[in-house]
């Protein structure tokens, strides 16, 4: 499936049962208040609106129509608040606009040669940037199981999965530039309702016909086995990759 279109059918699973990012990445990233930020791939909002949240002008620029829409029902009240329909490789953002560019959960579907020259045309002298993930722990016997249950059922998700972007890569993209790996811990409680919702917001899980039965059915036997007090957590290890962008 095209890229751009693989969440359109996952928005509302996607805005409730998704994870946020940590405030602490604005402190990593010296935030000032004063500062543009470009949020690319930015979905239905989620990185958006932790830089909203701080006063901080962000273009959210966003190529799927349903997820944009999402982001413009949610986020419009906000003043700094900009949505773009425009892609990493083509953002339609002005030259040399932008303090901070930003990647939530994204990077890993960008073309990472067109992403930087753009990233370097659309960023003002010293831009930040920060490609941040929620990396999904697998400790506990309920992360590993719930794991093994994705890999049973999911169609791609070996194949399009973040952890398939190396470090190597990361530097190559960051070149001539180090970067820094800032890691923060996250995490979600879900009732069974909600682990459902999570699953289904990735595009790599079947939302219908007899794999969708026998999911749920190992879901719901999976979530009666782990959990406690009628909920179970999610945990992340949320990454974030930063450093300046500049020419190669």
């Amino acid at each position: 499936m095209d890229s751009k279109r693989r969440f359109s059918d996952r928005v509302e699973d996607y805005v409730k049962y998704r994870p946020g990012y940590p405030k602490a990445i604005l402190s990593k990233l010296g935030l000032q208040r004063d500062w543009v930020i470009a949020d690319i791939g930015s979905g239905t909002g989620i990185s958006t609106e932790l830089f909203l949240q701080e006063g901080n002008r962000v273009y959210a620029v966003e190529p799927n129509d349903d997820m944009r829409a999402k982001a413009e029902e949610l986020l419009s009240h906000y003043p700094g608040f900009v949505s773009v329909n425009g892609t990493a490789e083509a953002t339609g953002l002005p030259a040399g606009s932008v303090d901070v560019i930003v990647a939530g959960q994204a990077f890993h579907w960008f073309d990472p040669v067109r992403t930087r020259q753009e990233f370097v045309r659309i960023a003002r002298p010293g831009a930040r940037v920060a490609l941040i993930w929620n990396e999904r722990l697998m400790e506990t016997p309920f992360e590993t199981d719930y794991e093994e249950l994705i890999l049973r059922y999911a169609g791609d998700y070996t194949t399009i999965n973040h952890k398939n972007i190396s470090d190597v890569q990361i530097g190559e993209f960051f070149r001539p530039e180090p970067y820094v790996l800032d890691q923060f811990a996250n995490g979600q409680d879900f009732d069974f309702a909600g682990l459902k919702g999570r699953l289904l917001s990735s595009s790599y899980i079947p939302k219908e016909g007899e794999r969708f039965t026998g999911m749920m059915s190992e879901l719901r036997t999976l979530f009666d086995k782990y959990a406690s007090g009628g909920m179970v957590r999610v945990r992340y290890d949320t990454k974030m990759y930063r450093g300046v962008i500049k020419p190669a």
